[in-house]
């Protein structure tokens, strides 16, 4: 099967909070695929982010996809007021959850697509077992908990393991990675087999702007697996 092809996927958790309605609708303008809402509890990483209320007061600006990765502790509580907020794909890990399988249910049940995001230390065979029960599996490529920090190129095989394993099964789960994206580092994630990528700081430091940067960004991915231009 393999990757389709590239799909920005910003993390705002990096923009200018005081006018992040109008940093959605420029996400949206630049031809990216979904908003990534990095959601943080300060417990099961060492920072706070945002919460269902500021998801839901972005979400009648923009037609685009929200997902919400839940970086907390016992997420399952939380769930039903991201989907509320109208994030219609739910990322949790299973670092977090006591039953994940039970999780996804819950995910599930309220209508949204349940995923699984797997930290740099945890084995895919935390997740191996529920993969027929999510759409997305997300690797994170850094430590979750900041933005702006280097990308680990270590994580390239675990990706390469992911992407063998789902098409081995036929399945259709997305491959996404998370942690310094950037247009150096694209490449190389989109050839170990990632079709969805986060970006934060590359896309708000961008001097040319963020339209630049998700094209810059793109290409450099289609050009790693034989797609661009």
């Amino acid at each position: 099967m393999g990757q389709p092809g590239i799909e920005i996927a910003p993390s705002v958790l990096n923009a200018d909070f005081a006018r992040l309605g109008d940093t959605v609708v420029e996400l949206e303008q630049a031809g990216v695929g979904r908003i990534h809402w990095d959601v943080m509890d300060g417990q099961f990483v060492p920072n706070i982010s945002m919460g269902p209320a500021v998801i839901a007061s972005c979400r009648d600006l923009v037609t685009l996809p929200f997902e919400a990765h839940l970086m907390v502790r016992e997420p399952d509580g939380l769930i039903p007021a991201f989907v509320e907020a109208g994030c219609s794909r739910v990322l949790v890990h299973p670092e977090a959850c006591t039953h994940l399988h039970r999780t996804l249910g819950v995910i599930s049940s309220l209508g949204a697509e349940p995923g699984v995001a797997v930290n740099p230390a945890t084995p895919l065979t935390d997740v191996e077992w529920v993969l027929e029960d999510v759409r997305q599996v997300l690797v994170m490529t850094v430590n979750p908990g900041f933005g702006g920090q280097a990308y680990l190129g270590s994580m390239e095989p675990k990706v390469t393991e992911l992407r063998e394993l789902v098409d081995r099964r036929g399945l259709d789960v997305q491959i996404e990675v998370d942690g310094g994206i950037a247009a150096d580092t694209v490449g190389a994630a989109a050839a170990a087999g990632a079709e969805v990528f986060v970006v934060g700081s590359a896309l708000f430091r961008d001097p040319a702007g963020v339209a630049h940067a998700v094209d810059e960004i793109s290409a450099r991915g289609l050009e790693a697996v034989g797609t661009g231009a």
